[in-house]
């Protein structure tokens, strides 16, 4: 038995002649729309519209928005929101700013040096800085004049070693002259301890000024760096915002007037943050060579006194007091295993 196909509800629709709906049809087939349509795809409204071209005639359906996402559907294209940046556009954001930021500390710099731009100064400051880098300069003087003197002494000490052992030899192959022999091989070894003892000290005096040297004061010369950094833009910024302020007023400067001062705003901000920060390093930097120079100093004469007054007993005394251990000759130090 033949089954009759089920119509097709856009079959049903007439048309005018004017491509217009029937009032009737129309509003029928929307509502059996909206009844088809599944629940998900949450359709607010649905309508019928025609267009007529010549003797052809042509049904176009147009869906309305949709209330509950964020997306918008249209008739057309459908457009998606783009909330995510461009990594692309960031970096050249990036590189923009780096490449105006150091134009124009480049022209402030060069203003500078050509006299003709003026720079922020602060005398207090900048007398304490370049006190503390005639004095770092000294101390690395003393420090090589230091490490020379410890280079010579090991080398006399192992000549002296090396004296004491060939007096020792001859004191036993020469019976004649087996005292005196004797007496210079144990003088020689003797000052050869004593030199040890001195190294010892030297060492450790080396030691404490270049941690000083290379590592405190050098760590306080990188924040000054920073804080030099920080006035070159600080007057660039500076500079910028008064050449704005001396020129004229209208609605095309004003917006470059308002993000000038709001970048030299935070501009000051840093340099003052760093010049705060270079102050407090100075003052700690200054208790703390005073410390540490005041011991090593002590240790220095002392014990530099005591060596060449031969005063054996005064020199390990002077080590005992500032805690140096000698390495043993011959002895080499224990592995990170042995020392678990």
């Amino acid at each position: 038995m033949a089954q009759e196909s089920p119509k097709n509800s856009a079959a049903e629709i007439s048309v005018t002649t004017n491509g217009q709906l029937e009032d009737s049809h129309e509003h029928n087939f929307n509502r059996d729309l909206k009844h088809s349509l599944p629940v998900g795809l949450g359709l607010s409204e649905t309508k019928i519209t025609s267009h007529g071209s010549d003797n052809t005639k042509e049904g176009v359906i147009e869906a309305g928005p949709f209330q509950g996402g964020r997306m918008q559907q249209k008739s057309g294209p459908v457009v998606l929101a783009d909330e995510v940046k461009n990594p692309a556009m960031e970096k050249l954001e990036l590189v923009r700013k780096w490449s105006l930021n150091t134009y124009k500390c480049t022209r402030q710099i060069i203003s500078e040096k050509l006299g003709r731009g003026s720079r922020t100064v602060d005398l207090e400051l900048e007398a304490q800085i370049e006190i503390l880098r005639d004095n770092k300069k000294k101390y690395e003087n003393i420090l090589k004049l230091a490490q020379t003197l410890s280079t010579q002494l090991y080398q006399m000490v192992h000549t002296q070693r090396q004296l004491g052992d060939a007096f020792a030899d001859l004191s036993l192959k020469s019976l004649e002259l087996h005292e005196e022999f004797g007496y210079n091989a144990d003088t020689q070894k003797l000052l050869a301890k004593n030199g040890e003892t001195l190294l010892g000290a030297i060492n450790f005096f080396i030691a404490s000024v270049n941690t000083l040297v290379n590592k405190t004061i050098e760590d306080t010369l990188l924040t000054v760096k920073q804080y030099e950094s920080a006035r070159i833009e600080y007057d660039a910024y500076r500079t910028d915002l008064e050449e704005l302020n001396l020129g004229p007023r209208d609605a095309n400067t004003l917006p470059k007037i308002e993000q000038s001062q709001q970048l030299f705003q935070m501009h000051k901000e840093k340099y003052d943050k760093m010049r705060n920060d270079v102050s407090i390093k100075l003052k700690f930097l200054e208790e703390n060579k005073v410390k540490v120079l005041h011991n090593q100093l002590v240790l220095f004469h002392n014990a530099i006194a005591a060596y060449f007054a031969g005063n054996q007993k005064q020199l390990e005394q002077t080590l005992k007091q500032f805690h140096i251990k000698l390495k043993t000759p011959g002895v080499d130090a224990p592995s990170w295993l042995e020392e678990q």
